[in-house]
């Protein structure tokens, strides 16, 4: 079974968000209270290039096995420190196909949009977590495992132990890019 492992957020651009009882998801805005809430984008560095540009990435989602790997590697991280608004249990979210709508508990609803590109702040917080959360795959292909981004079709409360299921969008499936 897929649940929420722990929720998250901060009312300022940290790197670290604030873990949570619970999160209230804003349809087509992200998380209330969240510094990256918004119909246009708020990442400081795409608001650079262009702040009219749409928020594909209202609400990030790693997974906590990503968290384990880092923790057996010597990292001190939990949930939260990688400023995901959820993380999640039982779920390859890397593998899911873009447009993946997540129900998640009673009402919330998000859909995929894309991965989360690791930047230089995570080698601010910890030397050497940059490359940690990056691999190839056989073919030589890079791998960013930093957690997915999505966008919330459907309001509603976000809870820890809450159910996530999936639902994969219509065949052909599109391969995760960044965004």
């Amino acid at each position: 079974m897929s649940i929420v492992y722990a929720v998250s957020k901060s009312d300022k651009h940290t790197f670290s968000k604030k873990p949570a009882d619970a999160i209230f998801l804003i349809k087509g805005e992200g998380v209330e209270g969240d510094a990256h809430r918004g119909v246009t984008v708020k990442h400081r560095s795409r608001v650079e290039v262009d702040p009219t540009q749409p928020n594909l990435r209202q609400v990030h989602l790693i997974h906590n096995e990503l968290i384990n790997e880092l923790q057996a590697k010597g990292f001190d991280v939990k949930p939260a420190t990688m400023g995901e608004n959820i993380t999640t249990l039982g779920i390859d979210i890397l593998a899911l196909p873009r447009d993946t709508i997540l129900q998640i508990g009673p009402e919330a609803r998000l859909k995929v949009t894309g991965l989360r590109n690791p930047c230089n702040q995570l080698d601010h917080y910890q030397k050497g977590l940059t490359a940690a959360v990056l691999d190839r795959d056989e073919q030589g292909r890079l791998v960013r495992k930093a957690g997915i981004m999505a966008i919330v079709l459907q309001s509603g409360i976000v809870r820890k132990g809450d159910t996530i299921e999936v639902h994969l969008p219509l065949e052909p499936h599109h391969p995760l890019e960044r965004v």
